[in-house]
Formats: C-alpha cells, structure tokens, sequence
C-alpha cells in the first residue's frame, strides 16, 4: 500500500457537489495516418492493456482509513476493469469545436467514481474532417502537470508503427484489500506521528509563511514570521537578512470570477503559432512564459473592458510550478509549488504590459527560488487528517464571498510540450488542449500546452459566471496578434493564427 501525503489528499478534500479534482487532456486525433483509416475503442483499449504495468496510477483505488483518522492509502485494483475505464462518446453532426466543447464540458463535470481507479478515458467521433478526439480525466490526487506528462507519453509513441513495450512482471496484478479493522490499526498507530510531521515543518513554515497567498490578511501572521526570520538568524550565526524581501500584499481586485461556482462548466480551446510567440520572444528579450502570461493579461483586459469590468488594480493570477526532482520522475502523486503574480491587466500600452510582465515574472521567480520546495506540502501537515476534508472546503468556500477579499483571480498555467508528432494506435495527434480545474472563488482557469509548432489553449470557466466562453480565447489570439503586430512590426498574414 502507498499511503497519500497530505498534499495529494488535498485534491481529494477539495471535492463538492460544485467542485471536482481532476485534470482531463483532450487529444484530437487524426486516424487517416493508421493502416485501416480509423480508430477504435478495440484499439485504445489494446493500447492502454499492454501498458498497464507501465501506469502505476491506473490501477490505483483509494483504502479510506475509518472515522478520518489518517490520510488514505492507494492499493492495486485486485478487481480491475478496463471496459470501466475507457468508454465512447460523440458529438452531433456536423461535430464543429463548439459541439466538442459541450461535450467535454459535460464529461469532465462528472466526479469521478471512488470506488474505482480515478480515471476515465473517452474516445469521441463524430468530428469534422474524420477525426476523432480522446478525453482523459485522472485525479489530481494522483498526479500532478509533470506525472500526467509523464503518463500521456507512456500512452503516446514517436512513430505510427508503435513501439515494443516491455513485458510485465511475472506476478500477478492486485493487492489484497485491508478490511476496517486492519485500516483502523494503521490509523491508532499514525495518530501520534501526525503532531510530530507538523513540529518538523514549522522551523520551514512559519519563516516563510508570507509566500502564502493571502496569508499576510492574518493578524500577526507577518510579524511572527518576521520575528522567526531573525531567531533563525541569530541562531546560525548569519548577519544577512532574508534571501529576499517579500513585496507588500497585493490588493486583490473582486470579479466575477471570484463566487461560488456551480456544477457546470463552459470550455473553450485553440492554437496558435509557437513561432509568432517565439518570434515575440526573441524580440523583446523575454522569455515564452513572458509571453504567454502577457497575452492572457491581455485577453483579460480586453474581455473586461468591453463588458465595462475591469478593475483599477492588476489581477492576480497563481501560475503553478512543479518541485519534483530528477530523482522523483516516475513516482507519480504532487510534487508542486505555485507563485502568486499580479498580471498588468490595468496597462493600456502593450509593450509595457510585456515589459511589466517580463518584470513581475522575474521578480516572482526570485521570490519562489528563495522559498522551500516542500512549502506547501509543509503547510498541509497543519491539519488533523480527521478534519482534513471539512477544512479545505471552508477555506475554499470562504473565499469566495463577498466579504472576505480574494487571494487571487484566476490560474495561468503554460506546460512545455514535445516538438515531435505523437501518434496513439497509430493515429497521429493533431492537437492537445488542456482541460483543468475551477474551484469556489476561482472561477477561471487558462491553461495551455505546446506541441509541434503550436501552443493549445484550454480555458475553464464556471456556466453560471460567464455564458460563453469563446470570446475569451478570440481575445488570446488577438493579444499575439497585438504583440506580434507591435514588438515585431509585422501584422498577421492573412489566414495565419
């Protein structure tokens, strides 16, 4: 059994009615490129069969410990059932990017089934030009940006023809599942460890404490990491002071991405040119993020501003970073970290918006290099697994009224991608666009991947908050056009994206 760290069982916690933990990919599939002109639910499941062995979190279901006692455990699916798992879907004639979204919409609103490995993968047809789209959903419980990586290229090979995949061990798959009694005992036993794991993480927490978002709003919060600063100081006989000033709390702006959500969903997704961003890039001395969450501030003011919305003040995005370490590839579970940026929505002139975000982004690098990897895993060992659930719901839920000021607007995230094709079963991919998370008081989240010669936007929004979500990603591409226009002199060519 792999017990869940405190961090992992966070994902599970966050889990109501409105919010759900997974994260899903939707792969669209070109089948013209396999020998029979098509892709079927045989083939996916043959694919995913023979590499079983391969995807540890597959085959992991959750062993709850009784009355909460300690964090859950994963144990191997002795009861495992492919046809389960994967499942076919479609979209109506004449299956446009529209018709795609709602069904993707409805599908990842769904929660998962705990009872079962949490995972699902949908093969869609019905879409225009004979392709076909693949929808994976995996728990965030199981697998951060980097393992989900991880696991699409296990599932993805370099060349139409496949690959040779290694043999599976000479064992028999599952474990014997622990029954209450035996769960109970695990529990007794961990209760006393639990007040240690949190003595061992204070010497990191509080010291740090600030890079935390919204955590300055605490009373006294800043003065006694301040103060923890200076005993660490004093103790290990340093005269420096802290790695790094932290910069005064930034005003979060309200909007209307900062309610409670409601159970559905409004997605939208696109390309555009990795070239034109990189073009960009190069031209200004920036990096690709740079880029990237320039365009975002962009599409937002312009989204904001033409519904008469835009706040005086910047948004504040949280822009999530994996910590995992070489020696941690392939372990699978959450190894992340996250900076919390206020993004230059409230700067008119575009090439100082790239500029301040250039700026904002350097400056937030430096401040998350000087915090501990483990932070926020750290933090999660505050509190008593038996309560564990009831308190990340409250947080969540209490940030998003109106009372209480946000900690941040929305979630940026830009993952880098291969540069080859992929193929699965033979089927080449074509595109691979991101599916992530929303939560009560965060409403939207844009989340984007690069392949080939193409950067794939997938934009999240709660149903109830924004009534379409298309307009938001016509604005990302008209903030590269901007740029491109802009820093490089060169409009767009006609037809080009």
């Amino acid at each position: 059994m792999r017990q869940l760290t405190s961090l992992d069982a966070q994902f599970l916690a966050m889990e109501t009615p409105q919010t759900w933990g997974h994260v899903s990919g939707l792969a669209v599939l070109d089948p013209s490129t396999t020998p029979s002109g098509q892709l079927t639910i045989a083939d996916v499941c043959r694919v995913v069969s023979e590499r079983l062995h391969l995807l540890p979190p597959f085959r992991w279901r959750l062993v709850w410990v009784p009355f909460g006692l300690d964090h859950p455990y994963w144990i191997e699916d002795p009861n495992f059932d492919i046809d389960f798992h994967v499942r076919e879907s479609a979209v109506p004639p004449p299956g446009t990017d529209a018709q795609l979204a709602e069904v993707v919409s409805r599908i990842v609103a769904r929660p998962l089934d705990r009872r079962h490995p949490l995972w699902e993968l949908y093969l869609i047809h019905g879409l225009e030009h004979g392709r076909v789209a693949m929808l994976t959903k995996i728990h965030h419980a199981a697998v951060d940006g980097v393992s989900g990586a991880e696991i699409t290229g296990l599932l993805l090979d370099l060349s139409a023809e496949g690959r040779e995949i290694p043999p599976p061990p000479g064992r028999t798959p599952g474990e014997r599942k622990p029954g209450q009694f035996e769960m109970l005992g695990r529990g007794l036993l961990g209760a006393p460890r639990q007040p240690l794991r949190a003595l061992r993480t204070l010497p990191t927490v509080i010291p740090n404490a600030g890079g935390l978002p919204g955590i300055d709003a605490v009373p006294g919060v800043p003065t006694i990491g301040r103060a923890a600063s200076r005993v660490r100081r004093v103790v290990s006989g340093s005269r420096d002071g802290e790695v790094l000033e932290r910069p005064s709390s930034t005003a979060v702006p309200r909007t209307r991405f900062n309610t409670r959500i409601s159970p559905h969903r409004r997605y939208s997704f696109g390309q555009v040119s990795l070239d034109r961003i990189k073009a960009v890039k190069n031209e200004a001395g920036v990096t690709v993020n740079d880029v990237v969450v320039a365009m975002c501030a962009s599409a937002l003011r312009a989204w904001m501003l033409e519904r008469d919305e835009l706040p005086d003040e910047p948004l504040v995005a949280m822009v999530p970073v994996s910590v995992r370490t070489s020696e941690q590839m392939g372990t699978f579970g959450n190894r992340v970290s996250a900076m919390f940026v206020p993004i230059p929505t409230d700067e008119p002139d575009p090439r100082e918006r790239l500029r301040r975000a250039h700026e904002i982004l350097k400056g937030a690098k430096d401040r998350h290099r000087a915090l501990p990897a483990t932070l926020l895993q750290d933090v999660t060992q505050f509190v008593p697994p038996a309560v564990f659930a009831r308190a990340a719901r409250v947080v969540t839920q209490l940030s998003a009224l109106p009372s209480v000021r946000p900690a941040l607007n929305l979630v940026i995230s830009n993952v880098p991608g291969p540069r080859e094709p992929l193929y699965c079963a033979g089927a080449e991919m074509v595109a691979n666009y991101p599916v992530s998370v929303i939560a009560d008081g965060v409403g939207l989240n844009i989340t984007c991947m690069s392949y080939l010669d193409h950067v794939d936007f997938g934009i999240v929004v709660d149903r109830d908050q924004v009534d379409d979500a298309w307009p938001l990603f016509e604005a990302v591409r008209h903030a590269l056009d901007e740029f491109h226009d802009v820093i490089c002199g060169t409009p767009q060519p006609a037809g080009v994206t």
